[in-house]
């Protein structure tokens, strides 16, 4: 009894200078804490020291995308998991599986190997000269390296400048790609060096939605197999072209003959009767039409004798137009957009110039260069106002001083007339020729030929 009393107390006393030890520890560390938040300025209220210390993290991520950092993370340990997943159900079903070494060569060893590369090409900040960090911008957005290599900034052999005057060249691509990512890596999927895949529809999809300039490919255009020749140029502005010379893959239409008016399934709306050269030959010159808002080719030229040389049409069509000023000597470049049928791969092999752009994009043409701009069939009642006036105004940029802006059938609702009017006389261009005439109950038309002023400026 006496013996167990003796152990019992003991081990109290073990207890009791454990616990003495304990507490010693802990106010040892306290002090120390607390020394440190004094030597830290935290009592005297010294903001200075407060903010390095706040801030000593966050300097250091400054310029780093941590939202296409943090999702190209969670993309890559997605297919980890997939990966996983699929292991799993494969070591069961092994025996019954006799291609296993190729599944798993195909099926789990290859993306497996694509989810580590892709991790691996997180692009880390880099540290300029002045410490501050610089990100190459949307390069952590894509995971394709034709895209990653086509974005990063090209830096100049032996460190010079270039003719431009910059020490690296900027590839673009249109800030709405981001958005598309899907499709513009399925764009950018390519063998290097190899024939590219017949899908200039989806480049078309991108170019139309915002992913506009596309970057550039570096794998090899395909052709009709059977291409020959073009007509000469004195025969071939108006004849239709060889079919042959044309891909239609992805057209409904499969010759030019198919695109006539007359087929209900022809693939396309706008421009109805453009590849009837029959009809083409009628506009803008002798009896086409008795409507006043139906301009004259030779009116409009003589209103400015000799000083029309070079001009664009910004519209739908085959290149009538610029074939008929062909014939006045005077250049006129055609904007063109496959729109269900091959409007570029026509102008073209008529001998004319096809400008494939979209009205997403700034007109590639230096200021006060163009001598006329015309246009029809594109921009109707249906576009934004604001769009509207972002165009005119880069049409002002590119038409000189004494210039001709040709609007050519631009039809509305009759109610949103004044506003479109005012849209076309907000630069004070002198007026040439204006003309309203009724397309129906509700929709008007209206032609108008307006000369840029000079602005000695």
């Amino acid at each position: 009894m006496t013996k167990s009393c003796f152990s019992k107390c003991r081990l109290g006393r073990i207890m009791g200078w454990l616990q003495i030890v304990l507490g010693g520890l802990v106010i040892i560390v306290s002090i120390s804490t607390l020394s440190r938040f004094y030597s830290a300025g935290f009592f005297l209220q010294n903001e200075d020291i407060c903010r390095q210390f706040y801030s000593s993290n966050v300097n250091l991520y400054q310029g780093v995308d941590m939202g296409a950092l943090t999702a190209r993370v969670n993309e890559v340990l997605d297919k980890m998991e997939s990966l996983q997943e699929k292991l799993e159900s494969t070591l069961k079903l092994k025996q019954m599986d006799k291609n296993i070494s190729k599944f798993l060569e195909e099926e789990v060893i290859r993306p497996l190997y694509a989810a580590h590369i892709a991790l691996r090409q997180i692009r880390l900040p880099r540290m300029e000269v002045n410490q501050q960090m610089k990100e190459d911008p949307l390069i952590n957005s894509f995971v394709v390296e034709e895209i990653r290599k086509y974005i990063t900034p090209k830096e100049n052999r032996l460190g010079k400048m270039n003719i431009f005057g910059t020490e690296r060249v900027y590839n673009s691509i249109g800030h709405a790609c981001a958005a598309m990512k899907e499709e513009l890596e399925e764009y950018m999927d390519y063998d290097v060096g190899s024939y590219c895949k017949d899908d200039w529809t989806l480049g078309q999809k991108l170019m139309v939605r915002g992913c506009d300039p596309l970057p550039r490919r570096r794998c090899l255009t395909r052709a009709s197999k059977l291409y020959l020749r073009p007509y000469p140029i004195n025969e071939s502005l108006w004849r239709l072209p060889d079919g042959r010379n044309v891909r239609w893959s992805n057209y409904q239409c499969r010759n030019f003959e198919c695109l006539s008016s007359k087929n209900p399934k022809r693939g396309y709306t706008k421009c109805t009767g453009c590849f009837e050269m029959e009809k083409e030959k009628l506009k803008w010159v002798g009896n086409y039409s008795s409507l006043p808002i139906d301009f004259m080719i030779v009116d409009v030229l003589a209103i400015k004798p000799g000083e029309m040389r070079v001009g664009l049409d910004f519209g739908v069509g085959t290149g009538t137009f610029a074939a008929r000023m062909r014939e006045q000597n005077v250049t006129v470049v055609s904007t063109a957009f496959n729109l269900g049928a091959p409007f570029s791969e026509m102008i073209a092999l008529r001998g004319l110039i096809p400008l494939y752009t979209t009205l997403n994009q700034r007109l590639p043409l230096f200021d006060n260069t163009m001598d006329i701009i015309h246009t029809t069939g594109l921009m109707d009642g249906w576009i934004d106002l604001q769009l509207l006036d972002f165009i005119l105004f880069d049409w002002d940029r590119v038409l000189r001083p004494g210039g001709l802006l040709w609007i050519d059938r631009f039809f509305c609702k009759r109610k949103d007339l004044d506003d479109y009017m005012y849209m076309f006389l907000q630069f004070r261009y002198k007026k040439h020729k204006w003309a309203i005439a009724s397309k129906s109950k509700d929709e008007v038309f209206l032609s108008a030929l307006l000369e840029k002023p000079p602005r000695s400026l």
